[in-house]
């Protein structure tokens, strides 16, 4: 896949928003705990960058994949994989199976207004035990006249201090684990949903990550998302988006991150010459470049086998698995070369370690994403 001059604007689009509008404010964001959701959205719908995928009649630009995959590369600027996730897990991880299979309705209710940037939506999956394992999850919803009475609780749930709704992944059966379940869009201001305390991580500071408790929660059946049951089978091929964007929203960040360390090597100097001049840190960097691009590669064709209406889940997983391993590999490497510098918390190179460990976690971890591969190949 090679992106056109239409995707090359799209991209500077997106860059100059992010240098401008987040990479500025991060330091403050962090400090803080939180980056204000309401007010970066709100300016991301107003220059139509929130719904470059959905369909037009929902305010969206209808535009392939391809423009979503330039989209999340684009936001690599911003240097902030929290900011980053959260923003992805709106645009393609929580509203996606509302665009595809919702109600005009519900499109009208939950879709139009977060493309506009007016609500913060987010996805709530993971459970205390049931995080990769969706089939595991204890949520339910039981049925009562024309509404939904959910009960159970969420965990790591991205967005969910400032969430206006939720997606969310319920039992709605007794039957067999991967048929009970239903996607139900759930408004934070339903009563009986509480949003636990902040959790506090290890890195992505900037993105709100909470419990979300639903006790007795009452919804109309119509907020759930296509026909129910379905809801398993919506989650799986909607998670091939995320894991690519998940992948592909790190190359950028990768990129500078070798980069920034390449002009401190050129200035910092040891035993009498920059330590740029190592033939040893020359090709390290340059390995570690090369991964990087072949990261794009991979992650370009997966976009173009899922634009050809074709299964991207081998390749998709493949690319997620690689991500989040060189997220791990670069910031490392680089970190040992800024030396004691690089061990403070400022430093560009160990705010990707922190940042970037997720990335092995977050949509299915390494060993999930190898599970699947496997899989694909035949072995089990």
């Amino acid at each position: 896949m090679v992106y056109n001059e239409e995707h090359r604007s799209l991209i500077n689009t997106v860059r100059d928003f992010a240098v401008n509008e987040i990479h500025p404010f991060i330091d403050e964001w962090e400090e803080s705990g939180m980056f204000p959701a309401h007010s970066v959205f709100k300016k991301l719908g107003s220059i139509d960058l929130l719904g470059i995928t959905k369909n037009k009649m929902s305010g969206g630009m209808g535009l392939d994949y391809s423009y979503g995959l330039a989209f999340a590369e684009g936001l690599g600027h911003a240097w902030d994989l929290g900011v980053i996730t959260a923003i992805g897990v709106h645009t393609d991880m929580a509203t996606p199976s509302i665009d595809r299979f919702g109600s005009d309705e519900l499109k009208k209710e939950f879709l139009v207004p977060s493309i506009k940037g007016e609500y913060v939506a987010a996805l709530a999956l993971s459970e205390v035990g049931a995080g990769s394992d969706l089939a595991a999850i204890k949520t339910s919803a039981r049925k009562d006249g024309d509404d939904y009475i959910i009960n159970g609780e969420k965990m790591w749930i991205t967005n969910a201090k400032q969430a206006d709704f939720f997606c969310t992944l319920v039992n709605t059966s007794d039957e067999n684990p991967h048929k009970n379940k239903s996607l139900i869009l759930v408004p934070a201001s339903t009563k009986g949903l509480k949003v636990g305390n902040k959790i506090e991580k290890l890195g992505q500071i900037t993105s709100d990550t909470a419990p979300v408790y639903f006790e007795d929660v009452r919804v109309p059946k119509r907020y759930c998302i296509g026909k129910e049951g379905e809801g398993f089978n919506i989650q799986m091929q909607q998670l091939q988006e995320e894991r690519l964007f998940l992948a592909v929203s790190v190359i950028v960040v990768l990129e500078k991150c070798i980069k920034t360390t390449i002009e401190y090597c050129k200035d910092r100097s040891a035993f009498g010459k920059p330590v740029i001049e190592n033939q040893h840190i020359h090709f390290r960097l340059a390995e570690l470049q090369t991964e990087v691009e072949a990261l794009r590669a991979l992650s370009y064709q997966a976009c173009e086998l899922f634009m050809a209406g074709e299964d991207m889940t081998y390749l998709a997983s493949m690319a997620k698995l690689k991500s989040g391993r060189l997220c791990r590999e670069v910031s490392d490497v680089c970190l040992q070369y800024w030396g004691g510098m690089g061990y403070t918390w400022e430093n560009p190179a160990s705010k990707i370690y922190r940042d970037g460990r997720l990335t092995s976690i977050a949509g299915g971890t390494d060993e999930i994403m190898l599970q699947v591969i496997c899989k694909k190949m035949g072995i089990v």
